[in-house]
């Protein structure tokens, strides 16, 4: 089946079963695209996506009959959904299957960064323990006010996590929530204010760039930690590290950045700030879902039935 496209840095085990499913082309990148003539770009009616590389009008339309881009991942930011829908394009993601690695993720590094757990780790290791005794004091977790910046699918798994560390519960989202009593704020500075630690649980893209602001990293306070397993582009980064380097705010959990994986070196200075490689659904057994879940939609197009979990 020459009908679908396959671009992207897919795992063996992923290239493997897309090469069974549907005999497709393999790409590395969007930009290779331009190596095709026309006959092959008319070809293909299905495109299967993974990366973080533009996939815009101008890619689609050197592809005139695609009716399907399937996206690996929940995040679909790097797809222009609006040009897709103008063209008739459905838009797919992986929703849910990754929900448990990454809210599992977020708070591991909540309690990594207040129990100063990679620190404690190498005093341990380098002999410190031994010839200098105990580590140091380190923060309470347990108990604290956790705020969450969107209450979706995501942002709702690391709230009940959270809940079960005894935590007061606060949260934005567009609108106010059925909650087992957690506080609703209808912006993310009064979320701030009110918290010790502000989850980030948004989608990315130009709706939410810099929507974690100046103004709401200044709002947290010295006691204030940000945890950010979005995109990169939901934080004023700038900001960000002025806060951390000035002692504005206590500290960070980061599994993303802007420009990553290039990423500032400033970061590395802080021992304040967690850092993870982007690894929130980062595990064998849920990135073999997201990779099933991917070619269910595809195999759905080809059949001439509804995709499972279209975004437009």
């Amino acid at each position: 089946m020459t009908a679908t496209l396959v671009i992207g840095p897919y795992s063996d085990s992923d290239h493997a079963a897309l090469k069974e499913a549907f005999d497709p082309v393999f790409l590395d990148h969007p930009a290779d695209l331009s190596g095709f003539d026309r006959a092959t770009c008319e070809a293909f009616t299905a495109l299967a996506y993974k990366g973080h590389h533009a996939v815009g009008a101008a890619e689609m339309d050197l592809l005139p009959n695609l009716a399907l881009i399937a996206n690996y991942g929940v995040g679909y930011d790097a797809i222009d959904v609006v040009a897709a829908s103008e063209r008739g394009i459905t838009v797919t993601n992986t929703p849910d299957v990754l929900n448990d690695d990454v809210a599992d993720l977020a708070v591991a590094m909540l309690l990594m960064q207040g129990r100063e757990m990679a620190q404690a780790s190498e005093w341990a290791r380098s002999g410190n323990w031994k010839s200098r005794g105990e580590y140091r004091l380190n923060r309470k977790v347990s108990g604290g006010r956790a705020g969450i910046v969107g209450l979706g699918r995501i942002g709702r798994e690391i709230a009940d996590r959270l809940a079960a560390f005894k935590m007061d519960i606060h949260y934005f989202a567009r609108s106010e929530k059925t909650t087992p009593g957690w506080t609703y704020h209808a912006d993310p500075v009064s979320l701030a204010q009110a918290v010790d630690y502000l989850v980030i649980a948004l989608v990315g893209g130009p709706d939410t760039e810099n929507f974690v602001s100046k103004e709401v990293i200044d709002a947290l306070g010295p006691r204030g930690v940000v945890v950010n397993i979005s995109r990169g582009s939901t934080v004023d980064e700038s900001a960000l590290l002025n806060a951390l380097e000035e002692g504005r705010i206590a500290g960070a959990a980061l599994d993303v950045f802007l420009n990553e994986p290039d990423i500032d070196p400033r970061f590395y200075k802080l021992e304040t700030v967690v850092i993870q490689p982007h690894q929130g659904s980062g595990t064998v057994e849920t990135r073999a879902a997201m990779g099933q879940l991917q070619r269910d939609n595809v195999a759905a197009h080809h059949a001439g039935q509804p995709v499972l979990t279209a975004v437009n």
